[in-house]
């Protein structure tokens, strides 16, 4: 009984280590770039989001600079306060629509990235599986997807200044 459990057990062992090379299949470069340009993208739209909603406050006559954005805010969810800073109904919608605004930002740019993720052109389920896992296993590559990260936006950025597009979708 002691051998067929020992025998049992070794090719668990074996039939393991080979799904374990399996599951530890190299990342290309190409895919690292394309993962790379997924994550870039990604931050692009998230920073456009950010100035759209700093332009919500700003360029709003209604919070005056921001300024009364920022006396809302402190009176925000108090009455006394609001009634003290004399908010008016204007003010209140105004400051909702900023709230509602940043409150729809997370879902958004989750949409956004799951969209990229979904897109086989750009990087598709599979292989941000894959770059994703392997990622996490290896800190060199990890560095590399960085690096890149860096290069890629980099190069976005210099094209806008030069006129150009940059990277979009």
């Amino acid at each position: 009984m002691k051998k067929v459990l020992l025998f049992g057990a070794f090719f668990a062992c074996m039939g393991m280590t080979g799904f374990a090379q399996e599951a530890a299949e190299e990342v290309t470069d190409e895919e690292l770039t394309k993962f790379a340009h997924m994550e870039v993208m990604t931050e692009m739209f998230a920073a456009e989001k950010t100035e759209e909603f700093k332009a919500m406050i700003l360029e709003n006559e209604i919070f005056q600079g921001g300024a009364r954005y920022n006396e809302i805010k402190a009176a925000w969810g108090d009455e006394a306060k609001m009634a003290e800073a004399e908010i008016t109904e204007e003010e209140k919608a105004a400051y909702q629509a900023v709230q509602d605004f940043q409150s729809s930002l997370q879902d958004v740019l989750k949409e956004y990235k799951t969209d990229l993720i979904m897109n086989d052109s750009i990087l598709g389920v599979s292989t941000y599986n894959k770059v994703n896992g392997a990622i996490k296993e290896d800190p060199a590559l990890k560095e590399k997807l960085d690096s890149l990260e860096k290069e890629l936006k980099a190069k976005s950025d210099s094209e806008k200044e030069d006129g150009g597009e940059g990277t979009s979708n």
